[in-house]
């Protein structure tokens, strides 16, 4: 037997015994094991800064694709967006106007409001309502846009916190990178919220700046500051504003159709359009309540004739019907090409084209005002317009068939077309007028002197006589401003009215009536139509194109 003390020894010896084995195993297993410590914390540094980047790629793209949202702003509707950006500030777009642009606040999100478009439905109810919660509407205007930004403000939260965790649970697929991403893209929110807040400007919108072609806004509407100490009164005009819209779509409604007959051509004549984005509305409104064939653009559809200037023509594609332009001294080459790429127009210069049954013959303005580089002088470009209607008169005479309608810009050119064709449409003075034009009268042939011998006599009247005049009065319709003379159009104390006219032509092709509408300009309400029917002694007849232009031409004044 052994004794206590050698078993406790042999106890002892195997314990150190397994120690060293173990000792030596974990060696074997773990051969750094020592430095573990330090490389674990660098790959943990490492996955939470990959975690902290794909939630911030996360939290762009569910911001990109749900921080927008639409609000009623009255009878107005706006898209609301909030997009990322190095500065802040904030832009109020005015298709196709421009935008204005203001330093409202610092930080990394861009708050971006876009005029879409006038709620026709709301419009109508106005009207319904007989403008009794016109006052409201106004008023609640600042409340709603304020709505309207609080609630883009949580939902473009809520978009960025949503797609920082699906981005993160699909790359990394664990329950914990996850939650951890919902917290730092909460701390990266509040954080931009906290620094929007402290750096806001509530003056920033008193010192706009103006991009586009509402560069000339400052000029014409005048300093911000005043705009601003006046709320009140430019509140008011909102309420007319609004109104005077709403009494356009309830009464172009209620307009009873002039029908001479099942066979007359509708033509609707608009001019100056001068880049009035709401004008398009009303011409759109006309065409379709009285169901015109053809739309007849007297020009100066744009106001600079500039490339950004060009999309203001791509409503012409939406009326569905045929447009006939020819081009102001406001309208470029450029904004020619840009109508003439519309489906449904066709552009004139010095041509000639026949639609629905009518025979239109067109010239363009010479002229390209705003062109500064230019150095004619006022009696040369006069003499210029002149000259484009005398162009126009041959074109007329040498074609082989009769014109019904003639197109100029400026009246003045109007006058070489005297006696050529029944009627011209023109448009430039933003000034309704309708006129005759009387034709030259005949040259009068002297009697010969009694000391004329008989052989020249028979030699003077076997000459060749010069081509028989035409005796025809041509009617003049010199069209209003259907854009109001755009921003031109709040310079003077009374707005100019939104002015067009609806032209009906017989199964003869002569224009049998009229009607004039004009749509109160900004702060006035009232939309009037006017109907004349042409007497029967008063109808302009075909005029037969002459073989040749008429031997002498005295020079007349232009109808004013």
């Amino acid at each position: 037997m052994t004794s206590p003390f050698h078993r406790r020894a042999a106890l002892a010896a195997r314990r150190v015994q397994r120690r060293a084995i173990l000792m030596a195993a974990g060696r074997r297993r773990h051969p750094s094991r020592p430095a573990a410590p330090r490389f674990a914390r660098l790959r943990r540094v490492l996955r939470g800064a990959l975690i902290g980047v794909v939630a911030m790629i996360g939290m762009l793209i569910g911001i990109t694709l749900g921080g927008s949202t639409t609000q009623d702003i009255g009878p107005f509707r706006a898209q609301l967006s909030l997009l990322p950006a190095w500065h802040g500030e904030t832009s109020v777009e005015i298709p196709p106007l421009g935008s204005l642009e203001l330093d409202s606040h610092d930080g990394p999100v861009h708050l971006r409001i876009r005029l879409e478009s006038l709620d026709e439905a709301r419009a109508r109810a106005v009207v319904a309502d007989g403008g009794g919660n016109l006052e409201q509407i106004s008023h609640d205007a600042v409340d709603q846009l304020d709505l309207g930004v609080r609630r883009l403000a949580l939902q473009t939260a809520g978009s960025g916190i949503l797609g920082a965790m699906i981005l993160v649970g699909l790359a990394f697929r664990a329950r914990r990178e996850t939650a951890i991403a919902g917290f730092l893209v909460i701390a990266a929110l509040a954080s931009t919220g906290a620094a929007t807040a402290f750096t806001f400007k509530p003056a920033a919108i008193q010192e706009p700046t103006y991009r586009g072609l509402l560069v000339n806004a400052p000029a014409i509407i005048g300093d911000a500051r005043k705009i601003s100490d006046r709320y009140e009164e430019y509140r008011a005009q909102l309420q007319k504003l609004v109104l005077n819209v709403s009494k356009l779509y309830g009464t172009i409604s209620a307009l009873p159709v002039y029908e001479p007959n099942t066979s007359a051509t509708k033509v609707l004549h608009i001019s100056d359009m001068h880049l009035n984005p709401a004008a398009w509305g009303v011409v759109r409104s006309v065409a379709d309540q009285f169901a015109v064939d053809v739309i007849v653009d007297t020009g100066d559809i744009n106001d600079w004739g500039s490339e950004p200037e060009a999309s203001y023509v791509n409503e012409i594609s939406r009326l569905r019907i045929p447009y006939l332009y020819i081009r102001g001294n406001h309208d470029s080459t450029v904004t020619a090409a840009a109508v003439a790429r519309q489906p449904n127009a066709i552009v004139l210069d010095n041509s000639i084209t026949t639609v629905k049954g009518l025979t239109f013959a067109g010239i363009g303005d010479p002229r390209f005002t705003p062109d500064k580089s230019t150095d004619t002088t006022d009696n040369q470009q006069h003499e210029q317009v002149i000259t484009s209607g005398e162009l126009l008169a041959e074109k007329i005479r040498s074609g082989d068939k009769p014109v019904d309608v003639a197109l100029v810009h400026d009246p003045v050119a109007a006058q070489p077309l005297a006696g050529v064709c029944p009627l011209v449409l023109a448009g430039h003075k933003h000034q309704r007028s309708i006129t005759r034009l009387d034709a030259p009268a005949p040259v009068a042939v002297a009697a010969p002197s009694p000391s004329v011998s008989a052989s020249a006599s028979a030699s003077a009247s076997a000459s060749p006589q010069p081509p028989k005049q035409p005796t025809e009065r041509t009617l003049l319709m010199v069209e209003g401003s259907t854009g109001g003379a755009g921003l031109r159009g709040l310079e003077s104390e009374k707005p100019l009215p939104l002015a067009l006219s609806i032209l009906y032509f017989d199964e003869d092709r002569r224009l049998s009536a009229y009607d004039d509408i004009q749509v109160g300009g900004t702060g006035l309400t009232e939309v009037a139509l006017q109907r004349h029917i042409v007497p029967e002694d008063m109808k302009a007849q075909a005029t037969p194109s002459p073989t040749a232009p008429p031997a002498t031409s005295p020079a007349a004044s232009p109808s004013s």
